[in-house]
Formats: C-alpha cells, sequence, structure tokens
C-alpha cells in the first residue's frame, strides 16, 4: 500500500517541470477518430483535457466527426466522396455536416466534458465570426467546402477566460453568410496559430508520420516544417495524414513552436505527450 502511494507521489513530482512550463498555455486538441468514437477511449481524452484545464492550461478542442457524417450519408443514400482527404460537398451534404458536427456531436461531448467534472461550451466557427472563410478552389470542384482567410478568436478568449473549455465544430462563414464545411485539421492548424497557442496536439488513428506507410515501425519521431512539406510533395504524406500535416505548417507558420501527431488509440496520449521527455507519435517543428 505505501508503495503504491509513493509510486503516485512520484509520477506527480516528475511532473513538475511540465507543469511550471505549461501554466497558463493554450493547448490546441484537434480531436477525431478512434479517441472520439470508443467509449472508453472518449473517456479518457476527455477526462485528461479536464485534468489540462484545472493544472492551470486552456485547452481548446476542435473536434471531427467524418465518420458519423458519411456514416449518415449512406444511410440517406448519398455516397462520400473525397479529394486530398477532403469531404466534396454538395448542399444536401452540407446541411447534414452541419447536422452531425454542431447538433449533435458538439453537444455530445460538451455533455460528456461536463460528466467528467469539467465546464464546456459548445460553437461552431459561425458563432462570433469565429471562421471566415472563402469557398475553396481548386481543380476538382469541392462545392461547400471552405477555406479559412480570417480567424477571431476573441469568443473563445472569453470563455476560456472564465474557467471553460470550449469545444468547436468546423463550420465557417462566408461573407454571403453561407455556411461552409472546412476541414477539422485545417480549423485546428488555423485557431492555434490565431489564439499563440503552444502546442498544437493532433489525435490520429495512426502512430504518427511513418516513413512507409506500410511500416508502423517506420515512425518519424521528430521532423522540420520543410521535411514535412517535401513529404507530402514525394507522396509519403497522403490521404487523410494530408490535412493532419498541413495544420502543423499552418500553426508553425503562425508561431507556434510544438505540433504533435500523436496515436489516439493510446490510453491517455495526451498525458503522456505533454508530461513526459519522449512523449509519443510525430513532433513537427519549424
Amino acid at each position: 500500500m505505501m508503495e503504491n502511494l509513493q509510486q503516485r507521489a512520484n509520477t506527480l513530482i516528475e511532473a513538475l517541470p511540465y507543469l511550471r512550463e505549461f501554466w497558463g498555455a493554450t493547448m490546441v486538441i484537434k480531436y477525431g477518430g478512434a479517441a472520439m468514437t470508443e467509449p472508453a477511449l472518449k473517456a479518457m481524452v476527455l477526462q485528461d483535457v479536464v485534468l489540462l484545464r484545472y493544472v492551470g492550461m486552456s485547452p481548446v478542442l476542435v473536434h471531427g466527426g467524418g465518420p458519423e457524417i458519411s456514416d449518415l450519408m449512406r444511410r440517406l443514400g448519398k455516397e462520400p466522396a473525397f479529394v486530398r482527404g477532403l469531404r466534396v460537398t454538395d448542399e444536401e451534404t452540407m446541411a447534414i455536416a452541419e447536422m452531425v458536427l454542431v447538433g449533435r456531436i458538439n453537444q455530445d461531448l460538451v455533455a460528456a466534458v461536463n460528466a467528467a467534472g469539467g465546464k464546456a461550451v459548445g460553437m461552431s466557427g459561425t458563432h462570433g465570426r469565429m471562421l471566415k472563410v472563402t469557398k475553396q478552389t481548386g481543380e476538382v470542384d469541392l462545392g461547400f467546402v471552405g477555406s479559412i482567410q480570417e480567424v477571431d478568436p476573441t469568443l473563445i478568449r472569453t470563455v476560456s477566460a472564465q474557467g471553460y473549455i470550449p469545444l468547436i465544430a468546423p463550420i465557417g462563414v462566408g461573407a454571403d453568410g453561407r455556411t461552409y464545411n472546412i476541414n477539422a485539421d485545417h480549423a485546428a492548424g488555423k485557431l492555434a496559430g490565431a489564439l499563440g497557442a503552444t502546442k498544437l496536439i493532433v489525435l490520429s488513428d495512426v502512430a504518427g508520420i511513418l516513413a512507409d506507410v506500410k511500416d508502423e515501425g517506420s515512425l518519424v519521431s521528430s521532423l522540420t516544417a520543410e521535411r514535412a512539406r517535401a513529404m507530402i510533395a514525394s507522396g509519403q504524406v497522403e490521404s487523410g495524414m494530408i490535412p493532419k500535416v498541413e495544420a502543423c505548417l499552418d500553426a508553425l507558420a503562425a508561431g507556434v513552436l510544438r505540433c504533435h501527431i500523436i496515436d489516439g488509440r493510446a490510453p491517455h496520449a495526451l498525458l503522456m505527450e505533454i508530461f513526459t521527455d519522449v512523449g509519443i507519435g510525430t513532433m513537427v517543428v519549424p
């Protein structure tokens, strides 16, 4: 019994340097994948977030909901389509995305954080015109997919200053007042930069960035922004991992010093990343 108590005390003391370093720091966490859909993992992640708030940090969650949107689309007879990891979004798909992200997932997460002992406020990028967007253009017309042009973090700062944990659904608003779907990774990267976050942490369903996508043992533990761009260009980073790396690059360009892509399937992945020397996953630096 005494040994167990001593071990717990030692763990707290080992965390002291990190508690001191990150006191008052803003941590933007992109939340999605298995960590959001599997009940046990979801409970652990949200407990970790509440803990971060109580030890003096300011966590901000930007959540996805891709699998849930795709599931509802199929049930309504629509087949999801993606280009470079971004959802092709016609008007009907946009309505489905808003329904799932804002009406269901966001409010469910608010209730779950509150149940874990925290205080959460749910919002989307349309609130306070937080995420101002234009229609994303390119070789393929993605429909109502927004490219973030301006971020106003005032509402997030106001809510966080009052002790609440902001939960952001990635829906933006255009100059015409229309709503647009935004990739949650991109939204997290832009918000991290606008908030002057100490870290951007992206929870994924893979160990991190792999040098060889077929070999989970080829994890790249740390890389520069230049190498990250080269890996996208060469195809080493592909599909749904592209927006995650682009989010890191956006955040770094805006002054964030450390970005992390970590395995959200690992129990208490956030705590292992923030409170240990080694950390987990891939760290991207300027």
